[in-house]
């Protein structure tokens, strides 16, 4: 599953543009002022105009660079000579060999989303519905709440409002009644977020959720192709459907999108494994539960403690465990050094 989750990722990266249309569908536009509506949706922030042209000319240097590694590859040129010859390190010319369409760096679409201001945005559309449209003293008033932040998230974000509502900038006195401002029932798409929902339980889904999916699979054949693809596996997996496996390998090797027929060739690497992870009810999980446990334990008495007090402490921790689950065996000792500790 984690590996079909970058697969999915991957090809979603290679259709950025697709989410970008996605997004501008389901997104109302600005609302005029003499078209009455109960409520507009509050924009997403504005990118400036000299960080797009430095995100474009750092694009561009990357997609000159991935062609070259991929002239070199064609050549016979193996990664680790590439990476030396150009001077990258070796894990970019290995990403840059997993395909050979440029599919750029991963951007970073979800600007305030996790702003220091989202506490406080109930409260602010709150204010903006009831009239109040001037930034310093929204400002004000958050400051008397609690709120750090500087004057000009505030600013921003009420610029972000009168675009919603088809308002001039400094505009504070309407002379028409505007629509109230909310904000979206669920963010805007990225390749990031769509692959959790593809890969996510149907059931967990929201309704504007299931519509930004609905929409996403109706814009591009491949990334609806992608889609189905991930559903149907992530499928066959939960719900332990072995006989459903061989028909899904012949589907993804006979698919248009390379990264899953790399991924269906890996399956079929490791059949036998594969087969009986999606027949059998057991799994390594509560293995690697208690490897993780310990190497938590490990990493907490690092610096601070020698080996014969770190087993004495595992050692202790898996009886307690056994007392609280009420287990017969805890009563009886299981090492002498144990009761020492």
């Amino acid at each position: 599953m984690q590996n079909l989750k970058d697969v999915l990722d991957h090809v979603f990266t290679m259709h950025e543009k697709t989410f970008d249309a996605v997004n501008a569908t389901l997104r109302p536009p600005p609302v005029p002022l003499s078209e009455e509506t109960p409520a507009v949706s509050v924009p997403p922030p504005a990118i400036s105009l000299p960080v797009q042209q430095r995100a474009a000319e750092r694009h561009a240097r990357r997609q000159a660079l991935h062609q070259q590694v991929w002239a070199l590859h064609r050549q016979g040129w193996t990664a680790p000579a590439i990476a030396q010859h150009r001077g990258m390190s070796l894990r970019t010319v290995q990403r840059d060999l997993q395909s050979a369409t440029f599919t750029g760096r991963k951007r970073h679409r979800d600007r305030g989303m996790r702003s220091i201001l989202n506490p406080y945005k109930p409260y602010l559309l709150e204010r903006w519905n009831a009239g109040c449209h001037t930034a310093m003293q929204l400002c004000r008033e958050l400051q008397a709440q609690g709120y750090t932040g500087s004057y000009g998230r505030v600013a921003a974000y009420a610029r972000r409002l009168r675009q919603a509502q088809g308002l001039p900038p400094a505009h504070r006195r309407p002379r028409q009644a505007l629509p109230a401002v909310v904000e979206p029932l669920c963010p805007p798409l990225t390749p990031r977020r769509a692959t959790w929902l593809v890969l996510r339980r149907p059931a967990q889904c929201t309704e504007a959720e299931a519509q930004q999916l609905t929409e996403l699979h109706a814009h591009h054949t491949e990334v609806a192709e992608a889609m189905d693809l991930a559903q149907d596996f992530a499928g066959l997996v939960r719900q332990r459907q072995p006989e459903r496996l061989d028909p899904w390998l012949t589907r993804a090797m006979a698919s248009t999108l390379e990264a899953f027929q790399r991924f269906a060739t890996g399956l079929q690497e490791e059949y036998e494994a594969v087969k009986a992870g999606v027949t059998l009810p057991w799994s390594t999980s509560p293995v690697e539960g208690h490897i993780n446990r310990l190497k938590m334990v490990k990493r907490q008495m690092f610096g601070r403690a020698r080996l014969d007090l770190l087993s004495r402490r595992f050692l202790r921790a898996h009886r307690q465990r056994q007392a609280r689950a009420g287990d017969p065996r805890a009563a009886s000792p299981v090492h002498p050094e144990a009761q020492a500790a």
